[in-house]
């Protein structure tokens, strides 16, 4: 996440199971209040991580405000961001362009179980990722990152 923009004083991981991917990210972040968001089934099996605030609740409810959030639900997190703030998005991203190398292969293997395995499911290209964003509000998208096949993208309020 070095590449990350992390100038964030308050990042929320809405759905962020046991809060792994914040204790991977507090280590180095000492500034950011990490706040690991998700049903209180879920968050009473959440080891203790440090810099990292397990709370309990449904995200259908309300969301916790922060100025990053991590998040699927775009519309939810656009009302609980401030007017600078933004969504950070860790997806696999399908090549418009045909593209043979190994990552490329892995996302369209990754995509063809999507569309088999889930009714509707498919992976996005960063078209469709902009035409996502811009439609629950956001004015626009970055793509940060390429770590281990997925893109980090933030989508700016």
């Amino acid at each position: 996440f070095g590449q990350l923009n992390l100038n964030h004083k308050k990042l929320v991981d809405v759905g962020g199971g046991l809060g792994v991917t914040l204790s991977i990210i507090t280590p180095n972040t000492t500034h950011i209040k990490a706040i690991n968001f998700d049903l209180p089934h879920v968050i009473q099996h959440a080891p203790p991580y440090p810099g990292v605030e397990h709370v309990a609740a449904d995200m259908f409810e309300s969301v916790p405000k922060g100025d990053a959030i991590f998040m699927k639900n775009f519309d939810a997190a656009h009302t609980a961001l401030p007017d600078n703030g933004n969504v950070i998005v860790v997806e696999g991203m399908i090549p418009v362009i045909p593209d043979t190398s190994t990552a490329a292969k892995s996302m369209c293997q990754i995509d063809l179980v999507m569309m088999t395995q889930i009714p509707g499911g498919k992976e996005g290209t960063q078209n469709e990722f902009l035409a996502l964003a811009i439609g629950a509000g956001f004015t626009g998208i970055s793509l940060e990152c390429f770590i281990c096949n997925f893109w980090v993208m933030e989508f700016y309020k």
